[in-house]
């Protein structure tokens, strides 16, 4: 069974667009687990355009599935500009403050749009290296956003990586073209990479209702939607965005 992990980042991209508490964040994530989500995704920026530092603490407190929290481990603090915003305490802070069971580690700059490449091993490792193993002291099981690279799995794996995330854009363009088997073979060849390293995989960005059935990767333990969800959300409702993403990854390993 592949785990869906509803990303809430666009939820409150809508909050934020108005002095309001509407959505709420934690009621929203609820939706999602009654409705058949296995976890919680969130990615707080240092700007804090969506998700905040305090929705952080809150679901933790609020949900009884896995909470993933993304982000850079290099960001550092920063003050924030709006009353009522509590500050953004730096990636590693916030996560020593709220043991998420799965932190994602991403290298994002503080003012990119959204995730756009994974770590370059070969230049990260390093220093990489010792913030994985203070995850890890903090009970977290930690994953590294990648690119479909096999030859980086092994590396990921000597780190102390637990898990690596694909990086599927390349596959759902690919795949919004009409042909996508050549891009596809790159994230077979990683997963099972992954797989020879003793790495669980996971896999998020722009997968979506069409491209998730024919996304045929084996090992796969987890995906994250957020983007896409939202719009099907309001399409379907939450609960049958929900089923409707569990369908398709029923309809994804029936195909294995």
């Amino acid at each position: 069974m592949i785990d869906l992990s509803i990303n809430l980042n666009k939820i409150a991209l809508i909050r934020n667009s108005r002095d309001t508490a509407i959505p709420d964040i934690v009621e929203h994530a609820q939706l999602c687990i009654d409705a058949g989500a296995n976890g919680i995704t969130v990615h707080p920026r240092p700007d804090q355009r969506h998700i905040r530092a305090q929705d952080c603490f809150q679901l933790k407190d609020s949900l009884q599935v896995a909470l993933n929290i993304e982000g850079n481990p290099f960001t550092k603090a920063r003050r924030s500009d709006r009353q009522g915003v509590s500050d953004y305490p730096g990636y590693m802070a916030l996560v020593e403050a709220v043991r998420p069971a799965q932190a994602t580690l991403v290298p994002d700059g503080d003012g990119q749009l959204t995730s756009d490449h994974g770590f370059d091993l070969t230049r990260d490792a390093d220093r990489l290296m010792p913030i994985i193993a203070q995850l890890k002291g903090w009970g977290c099981r930690v994953s590294l956003f990648m690119d479909p690279t096999p030859n980086a799995m092994i590396i990921a794996q000597h780190i102390g990586a637990d898990r690596i995330e694909l990086y599927t854009e390349a596959y759902a363009r690919a795949h919004a073209r009409g042909h996508w088997d050549t891009v596809l073979k790159t994230y077979v060849d990683s997963a099972i990479a992954a797989h020879e390293a003793n790495l669980g995989v996971n896999a998020g960005h722009d997968l979506n209702l069409p491209n998730l059935p024919d996304f045929r990767v084996p090992h796969v333990a987890e995906v994250s939607i957020g983007h896409a969800f939202t719009v099907d959300a309001l399409r379907f409702g939450i609960s049958g965005a929900v089923q409707r993403y569990h369908g398709a990854l029923d309809a994804l390993q029936r195909r294995y």
